[in-house]
C-alpha cells in the first residue's frame, strides 16, 4: 500500500481504526511498505513518528543560485514574433496565401486558405548584448543585459485549458501537482508565517485553482490565491469581536481533539494539513497585512512599478507584491496577466497588453537588481504556447490576428543565475517551428529546478506505484542559460 494512500472508506469518515479490506491489502504488501518507508526516511520525507514536515527547509541537491521563483504567465499566449523574435522573411510575405500544411494550434484549421500576417510592430536592437526588442516594450528594452532569452521553445498541446496545465503541472491533464508545489515540497519554507507558495491574478483562472494545485503532494504545498487590490486572501481576518486569545485557544482545543485519529492514523497528510492551515491562517493575519501593505513604499518605488497609473497600476501590485513576498521569504509567486489571445485585433490587443506590463515588470526587475534580490530570485517570463505566423483569410481581411501555436513560442528570463544577455535557440524563417536547439517545456522546468538547487529526476515523490516527478521521464538543464 502507498504511504500516500488510504483506505477511501475510512479516510471520508476519518475512523482511526484499520477496516478489514485495508488490513488485508496491508498485510501483502507488507515487505514493499517496509522498503519503502525506509527509503523515504533515508530522504527525509517521512519521519519514524509519522509524516515530516513538508514545509520544513530541506537541504538542495547541489548548490542553489536561486532562493525563490517569480514565474511571469502571459495567460493567452504571446506571439513570439511580435514581441522578442522578428522575422524579417515574414514581412515579406504578408498577405500572401500559406503554402504548406502543418499542425500549428488548436484553431488553425489547415484545411481554410490562410494569409500570411507580418509583424505590425518595429523592432531595434536594445543593449550590449544587441537583443531585438518590439516597440511594444520600451522599459524592457532597458534590461535586456539583465536577461536570457529562450526563442526555441515547445510544448505538447495549443489547447488553452491543456496548455496551461502543462506549463502549470507538467501534465496535458489536471491531478498532478504544480510547479510551486514542487518547488516547496522540494526546499520547504523559510517564512512560516506566510505561504511558501502564492498565486497573484487578476481575474479567475481558465480551469480554476487546479492550476496551482498540490496535487498528490502533501495539503500544505498547494498554492494560495492573493488578490492585492482585494485585501489579500478572502475571510481571513476574524468576525468583530473575536480575539486573538480566544481564537489561539479554538485552535489548540481542534489539536488536542485531532490528535487521537492522527496517532492512529500517522500518514494522515490531509489531516496534518488541516491542522497547520489553521496555525498558519492565525499567523497570516498580521503577516499577511504587512505583506501586502503597498504604502509603506516610496514614491519612487511607485512610479517604478506604474502604481500611480491608471493602466498600470494592478500589473504594478502585484510585481510589487511579488518582490515584497521574496523578500519575506516566499519560494513561488506565480504572477498572471491575461488577454494575450490575439485570434484577430493582434495590434489593439498586444498593444494593450504590453502597456498593462512592460513597465510593472521592468521596474521589477530593477528594483530587486538595486536591493540585491536579483542574483537570489529567477524571474521567468512566458506564455501557455506561442502563434502562428498567419491568420484564416476572414480575419486577415478585417482585423489580422494570429492562432495558437504549439510548436514554437519565447520565454525569457532574468536573476537567479541565469546568463545575462543571451539568447538561445531559434525557430524557423517564419516563427512557426523551433528549429535550432529545440527545448521541450520539460527542459525549461528542469532549468528553473536546477536554478533552486533540485535535481528534475531526484526530486519525486511516489504515488500511484511510482515515483512521479514535475518533468515525467525528465528534462535537460538548458545549459546554455545557465550562467
Amino acid at each position: 500500500m502507498s504511504l500516500n494512500d488510504r483506505a477511501a472508506n475510512h479516510s471520508a469518515s476519518g475512523r482511526p481504526t484499520l477496516g478489514r479490506r485495508e488490513f488485508l491489502y496491508g498485510l501483502g504488501q507488507g515487505v514493499g511498505s517496509v522498503a519503502l518507508s525506509s527509503m523515504l526516511l533515508q530522504d527525509q520525507y517521512l519521519s519514524a513518528a509519522g509524516p515530516a514536515d513538508p514545509l520544513q527547509v530541506k537541504t538542495p541537491h547541489r548548490t542553489p543560485r536561486a532562493k525563490s521563483v517569480i514565474f511571469l504567465f502571459m495567460y493567452g499566449g504571446p506571439s513570439q514574433m511580435d514581441t522578442f523574435d522578428p522575422k524579417p522573411v515574414l514581412q515579406r510575405y504578408h498577405g500572401k496565401p500559406v503554402t504548406r500544411i502543418y499542425g500549428g494550434g488548436g484553431n488553425g484549421d489547415n484545411r481554410e486558405e490562410r494569409l500570411y500576417v507580418g509583424t505590425p510592430f518595429r523592432f531595434k536592437q536594445h543593449g550590449q548584448c544587441g537583443q531585438p526588442v518590439s516597440e511594444l516594450f520600451p522599459n524592457l528594452a532597458t534590461c535586456v543585459d539583465d536577461m536570457a532569452f529562450l526563442r526555441s521553445m515547445h510544448v505538447d498541446s495549443a489547447i488553452h485549458p491543456m496548455a496551461s496545465f502543462q506549463m502549470n503541472l507538467g501534465t496535458l491533464l489536471p491531478g498532478s501537482p504544480s510547479m510551486g508545489s514542487w518547488v516547496l515540497y522540494g526546499l520547504g519554507t523559510e517564512n512560516r508565517d506566510l505561504p511558501g507558495f502564492v498565486v497573484l491574478a487578476d481575474r479567475g483562472l481558465w480551469s480554476g485553482a487546479v492550476n496551482y494545485s498540490n496535487g498528490f503532494l502533501p495539503a500544505q504545498t498547494q498554492g494560495t490565491l492573493l488578490n492585492p487590490s482585494g485585501g489579500g486572501i478572502a475571510d481571513l481576518q476574524p468576525p468583530e469581536g473575536v480575539t486573538r486569545r480566544s481564537q489561539q485557544a479554538s485552535i489548540d482545543l481542534l489539536n488536542d481533539l485531532n490528535r487521537p485519529y492522527l496517532s492512529s492514523d500517522p500518514q494522515n497528510t490531509d489531516l496534518v494539513a488541516r491542522m497547520r492551515n489553521y496555525e498558519l491562517a492565525f499567523r497570516m493575519q498580521s503577516a499577511v497585512p504587512e505583506a501586502m501593505d503597498l504604502g509603506r513604499e516610496t514614491s519612487a518605488v511607485r512610479d517604478l512599478y506604474g502604481l500611480d497609473h491608471k493602466v498600470t497600476q494592478p500589473m504594478g501590485e502585484r510585481c510589487l507584491m511579488a518582490r515584497r513576498l521574496v523578500e519575506r521569504g516566499v519560494r513561488f509567486v506565480q504572477v498572471y496577466s491575461h488577454g494575450w489571445d490575439s485570434h484577430d485585433r493582434i495590434e489593439q490587443h498586444h498593444r494593450r497588453r504590453a502597456q498593462e506590463t512592460d513597465r510593472p515588470i521592468a521596474g521589477l526587475i530593477k528594483d530587486l537588481k538595486q536591493r540585491g534580490l536579483l542574483d537570489d530570485t529567477l524571474i521567468v517570463w512566458c506564455g501557455e504556447f506561442g502563434r502562428t505566423p498567419d491568420n484564416h483569410k476572414g480575419f486577415f481581411a478585417t482585423y489580422p490576428g494570429r492562432d495558437h501555436n504549439k510548436e514554437g513560442m519565447i520565454a525569457w528570463f532574468a536573476g537567479g543565475g541565469i546568463r545575462p544577455g543571451t539568447t538561445v535557440g531559434s525557430t524557423d524563417e517564419f516563427g512557426l517551428r523551433a528549429a535550432e536547439n529545440s527545448c521541450h517545456l520539460h527542459d525549461m522546468h528542469a532549468t528553473i529546478l536546477h536554478m533552486l538547487g533540485l535535481n528534475d529526476m531526484d526530486l519525486t515523490y511516489y504515488h500511484g506505484g511510482r515515483f512521479k516527478r514535475l518533468t515525467d521521464l525528465g528534462g535537460e538543464v538548458i545549459q546554455e542559460l545557465v550562467a
